[in-house]
């Protein structure tokens, strides 16, 4: 039947030339400008792909005349908005150039000061050849998860540096490749001690030197779980038999908030003598000279890498690592990169492991981690290829050598350290210097410096590698003219000991980091080599379209990631006091009541760092509701059977019971059956998740009577904000019916995905559960019966909250609304272009999809043996990455085009994917063999087209493989490697860079 259903070789050049080639290329929105003094740099003009003709085209193509009327077909009408709800009178708009002075005004309000808090955040210095490569290069920033192993080998391997990073410097077994931040990376600890005791132990004890904001995000976790969380001097409460006998884990720092570095052999012999983990947070400067974790029997390491090069940014992003030993390998969340070999037998990196993910696991996971920290974490590995293991020491020999000669001074002017041990951080008594620590920090601010604020007789300094002698005197002088001293020149200094603050029992002997890759690359010359080296084994935007299904891999302008490393905005502490950094808070409240604009509801938090916890994030507010009210017992969460993977898990995580909901044929959800379930549970219903418009591609016409059965039946409704860009402007999440929504930042709003995070997921909620937005130990937010915090920092990951900011203010309200309409049209015309070629799973009565559309590969298996997987390999020898495959049916692709690309490069797409269904038509109709094809084969690598001619065993020619179509000639990417083998990765998991002595035996 699929031979029958082949169309005629595309003719769409004709018509379309036809149409257009009496005109030059327009710009998407471009209107005679007002006045003489209007500005002409519009950014409409530039991030909205196809221009006005080109939209008149495709709306012709699909029988419209107007963009209303196909408005009108593919949003159902009970649901739109008014027309003038998002509009530049309601968000008024900014040309590029106004926009980063008006940035400037506003970064110009954050006060310079220098902090010096701690607290798990430092100011690092990132190398410029870094900061300009990667933090600033769009073909590492634009790129997308790992997931086609064959288009990513470049950061694949950067990322194993990262995880041989962390396992050496950690010496634990095994490591994942980022986390999204310390404080949810020790809650992910935590979780896996419970899985480890089989749920029978549930007691986790906190050592109290472990940093607020992390034992906050634990106590937030912890509840949805189960656990008992104690937090107490750990040596002391061990001495509890009743504790002991229930403990499934212990959470230590190594050094602790206040700066001390404990010796914990003796305490790891005990914890593990009643069969429980212990998971340390620790430093990864601190580790080139403390006795690492996995030499004293830590079975969980975890921490912050942004002192290895990445801004501090007000709290991120930063890549958390998180490694563990072998055993507990399979148990632990994240993505972890291995070694496999592709289908020549060549070495090639993969993401190994992946059936441990939520996406698989579902209601069964224990974490929702559905993305990680991948551009901060290559900035972290890559700063430490850079500096090399000796660079790394000299880093931590001046941080330990400028932090004892503080201590030295400052006892001098009689204040006291509290602890002899310590690596970068005093916790000082100031009591026999000044009347209270207020005095200290009022001399500090007047020389633009902030000190950690412990109490009222404590002061907190933490030293790092950006501190010179300028910075180091300044610090000098603040304790100084608190107790009325001179002030101290270079000359007047004391000379630095030659000892050490870490007792030697505890000083570091082992080696690190010995791997070829972290010695070899330390002029600037050989990085910026070895930076493009990798780069140009991935494919990213800077390429072409990446056409994945809800994932939005729109335009990710430059002129909104331009302020993110000015150092107005990215040297800020997000501990520091809220009166310094007034251009941030600007800039937050606006972009707070943007995201209220656009959802149509009341409140927002910006603290969750992903969508995931986003939607975590989203369902605690809804038990704290429920909570409130005295029902709390409400711990059912209706979740349809085509939902992301994560809904479910973070359903899990938050503890509730998760009842699945059927999906008709026809892709809509199954009323009467939400109906008899919300019924069944209506004493315990809790929420309903749903994502709109749906997974399956398609609004909904019956999503208002899905949100009332759960309303009528007690229940809450979350509403899941992934396809957020094809509503803004036609519909809302309240509108809808929805309490809460998660928004993907970094998919609706232009965060780039940066191979794999950063991320933001901020939620907005209905008026009655604004009081329970998030909460912070140490920053105010949320509201009055607040949620404890989700996120390390205040505002989750605050530097890139400046892009979707910025991206909003440039668009304005109409802008927003005609990215919305552009991204619903493109689908439908791509829908329309791949009709008769390939079966179009879902659309609404009207024949219309969303803002993506699902194409079936089913009968390709039943007629030719061919999987929708070697469809998107075959993909990459065009220089395509594939859409989202296998999900959220496993024989299907879901695609999606977004506003930001043009006519020629979605028919471009289009020719392309119309061309390999007539390979496929050769297998169908045995022309090739089903198990030796063009598709079968794919991808198609130089290391495969230059075999010798008794190698090359294929029924199809090399032209055909490398060149299927003319452009190909002008315009090739080259995977670098053939089909990964992921069974032989998994079988033979190893995760780490290679050694001397296999990089020697390679070279051989």
């Amino acid at each position: 039947m699929a031979a029958l259903r082949l169309a005629p070789r595309s003719t769409r050049g004709c018509a379309h030339r036809r149409v257009l080639s009496a005109q030059r290329k327009g710009l998407a929105t471009a209107k005679p400008p007002s006045s003489l003094f209007a500005a002409l740099d519009t950014f409409s003009d530039r991030h909205i792909g196809p221009d006005n003709a080109e939209a008149a085209y495709m709306l012709s193509k699909l029988g419209y005349s107007s963009m209303d009327a196909f408005v009108d077909e593919a949003v159902p009408p009970k649901i739109r908005i008014p027309a003038d709800a998002i509009s530049d009178k309601a968000i008024g708009s900014l040309s590029e150039g106004e926009l980063l002075r008006h940035a400037k005004l506003l970064g110009a309000e954050n006060k310079p000061f220098k902090s010096y808090i701690g607290m798990g955040y430092h100011n690092a210095v990132v190398p410029p050849v870094i900061l300009r490569n990667i933090m600033e290069n769009p073909a590492w920033y634009t790129q997308y998860t790992p997931y086609q192993a064959e288009l990513a080998q470049g950061r694949l391997e950067s990322l194993v540096n990262f995880q041989t990073m962390i396992m050496s410097l950690t010496a634990m077994d095994i490591a994942n490749s980022s986390l999204l931040d310390e404080a949810t990376a020790a809650a992910e600890a935590m979780v896996m001690s419970l899985v480890a005791a089989n749920h029978k132990r549930k007691t986790f004890l906190v050592d109290s030197g472990v940093l607020p904001q992390t034992f906050a995000v634990l106590k937030t976790r912890a509840k949805g779980f189960g656990i008992r969380l104690i937090v107490a001097d750990v040596s002391t409460a061990l001495n509890d038999e009743a504790l002991r006998s229930d403990l499934c884990g212990v959470l230590l720092n190594y050094p602790d908030v206040n700066g001390q570095i404990k010796d914990f052999h003796s305490l790891v012999e005990s914890v593990h003598a009643k069969n429980a983990l212990v998971t340390v947070a620790t430093d990864l400067l601190a580790l080139t000279m403390l006795k690492p974790p996995g030499e004293w029997g830590a079975d969980i390491v975890f921490g912050n890498s942004g002192r290895f090069g990445v801004p501090v940014g007000y709290g991120g992003p930063h890549g958390a690592f998180f490694a563990c030993t072998e055993k507990l390998k399979r148990k632990m969340p994240g993505r972890i990169i291995g070694r496999s070999r592709d289908m020549q037998g060549l070495p090639a990196y993969r993401l190994a492991l992946q059936t441990r993910e939520q996406h698989i696991r579902r209601e069964k996971a224990t974490s929702n981690i559905c993305t990680s920290q991948a551009l901060l974490a290559n900035m972290a590995a890559m700063f430490a290829v850079y500096h090399g293991p000796e660079g790394l020491k000299r880093i931590a020999n001046k941080v330990h050598g400028l932090t004892q000669l503080l201590k030295v001074i400052v006892e001098r002017f009689g204040y006291r350290a509290i602890h002899e041990q310590f690596f970068d951080t005093l916790t000082l008594d100031v009591t026999g210097a000044v009347p209270s620590a207020q005095s200290l920090h009022s001399a500090a601010a007047k020389v633009g410096i902030n000190l950690r604020a412990v109490d009222g007789k404590h002061v907190g300094v933490t030293l790092d590698e950006s501190v010179g002698p300028i910075d180091f005197l300044r610090i000098v002088n603040a304790f100084s003219a608190s107790v009325g001293m001179p002030i101290s020149t270079a000359e007047s200094l004391p000379t630095p000991e030659p000892t050490s603050a870490i007792p030697e029992p505890l000083r570091r002997t082992s080696e690190y980091l010995p791997h070829p890759v972290f010695n070899k690359h330390h002029s600037e010359t050989e990085m910026l080599r070895y930076i493009h080296h990798l780069q140009s084994k991935d494919l990213s935007l800077v390429h072409s379209m990446t056409p994945l299904g809800s994932c939005t891999m729109k335009l990710n302008s430059t002129s909104s990631m331009i302020p993110l490393t000015w150092p107005e905005f990215g040297a800020i502490h997000p501990f520091a006091p809220v009166e310094q950094v007034e251009g941030y808070s600007k800039i937050i409240g606006e972009l707070e009541a943007y995201l209220c604009k656009i959802t149509g509801f009341h409140a927002c938090s910006l603290q969750p760092n992903s969508g995931a916890a986003g939607e975590y994030a989203g369902l605690s507010v809804i038990r704290a509701y429920h909570e409130s009210l005295g029902e709390g017992h409400r711990d059912i969460c209706l979740i349809p059977v085509s939902a992301h993977g994560t809904n479910p898990a973070s359903a899990m995580m938050a503890g509730l019971k998760v009842v699945p909901v059927k999906s008709l044929q026809d892709g809509n959800l199954d009323l009467v059956d939400l109906k008899e379930k919300a019924e069944k549970h209506k004493d315990n219903l809790a929420a309903l998740m749903i994502t709109y418009p749906s997974t399956f591609g398609v609004f909904e016409d019956g999503v208002l009577d899905a949100c009332q059965i759960v309303h009528d039946n007690g229940g809450q409704v979350y509403l899941d904000g992934a396809n957020l860009n094809a509503q803004i402007g036609l519909t809302n999440p309240a509108t809808c019916g929805g309490d809460v929504c998660h928004m993907n930042l970094h998919k609706t709003f232009a965060i780039p995905h940066g191979g794999g995070g950063p991320g933001m997921g901020p939620i907005c909620v209905a008026k009655h559960l604004a009081p329970f937005l998030p909460a912070h130990p140490v920053i105010r937010t949320g509201g009055d019966q607040a949620i404890d915090a989700v996120s390390a920092a205040p505002w989750g990951s605050a530097s890139i909250l400046l892009i979707s900011w910025a991206y909003i203010r440039m668009l304005g309200g109409q802008g927003l609304v005609d990215s919305s309409k552009i991204a619903l049209l493109s689908a439908n015309y791509m829908a329309h272009r791949l009709s008769g070629h390939y079966s179009l799973r879902y659309k609404n009565a009207n024949g219309r999809v969303a803002h993506e559309l699902l194409i079936d590969f089913a009968e390709f298996d039943k007629s030719a043996g061919l999987k929708v997987t070697d469809f998107a390999k075959r993909l990459q020898d065009y220089g395509f990455h594939p859409p989202t495959v296998s999900w959220p049916i496993s024989t299907c692709m879901l695609i999606e085009p977004t506003e930001s690309e043009s006519l020629e490069e979605i028919d471009r797409f289009c020719d392309t994917m119309i061309n390999i269904r007539r390979e496929a038509e050769e297998v169908i109709t045995g022309k090739q063999p089903r198990d030796n094809n063009v598709l079968k084969n794919a991808p198609h690598p130089l290391s495969v087209i230059t075999l010798s001619e008794e190698e090359w065993n294929r029924p199809y020619s090399r032209q055909q493989a490398a060149y299927p179509l003319p452009w190909l000639r002008e315009r090739k990417f080259w995977p670098t490697v053939s089909r990964v083998d992921d069974a032989y990765g998994d079988t033979n998991l190893v995760c780490d860079c290679p050694s001397v002595e296999e990089s020697a035996y390679d070279q051989a």
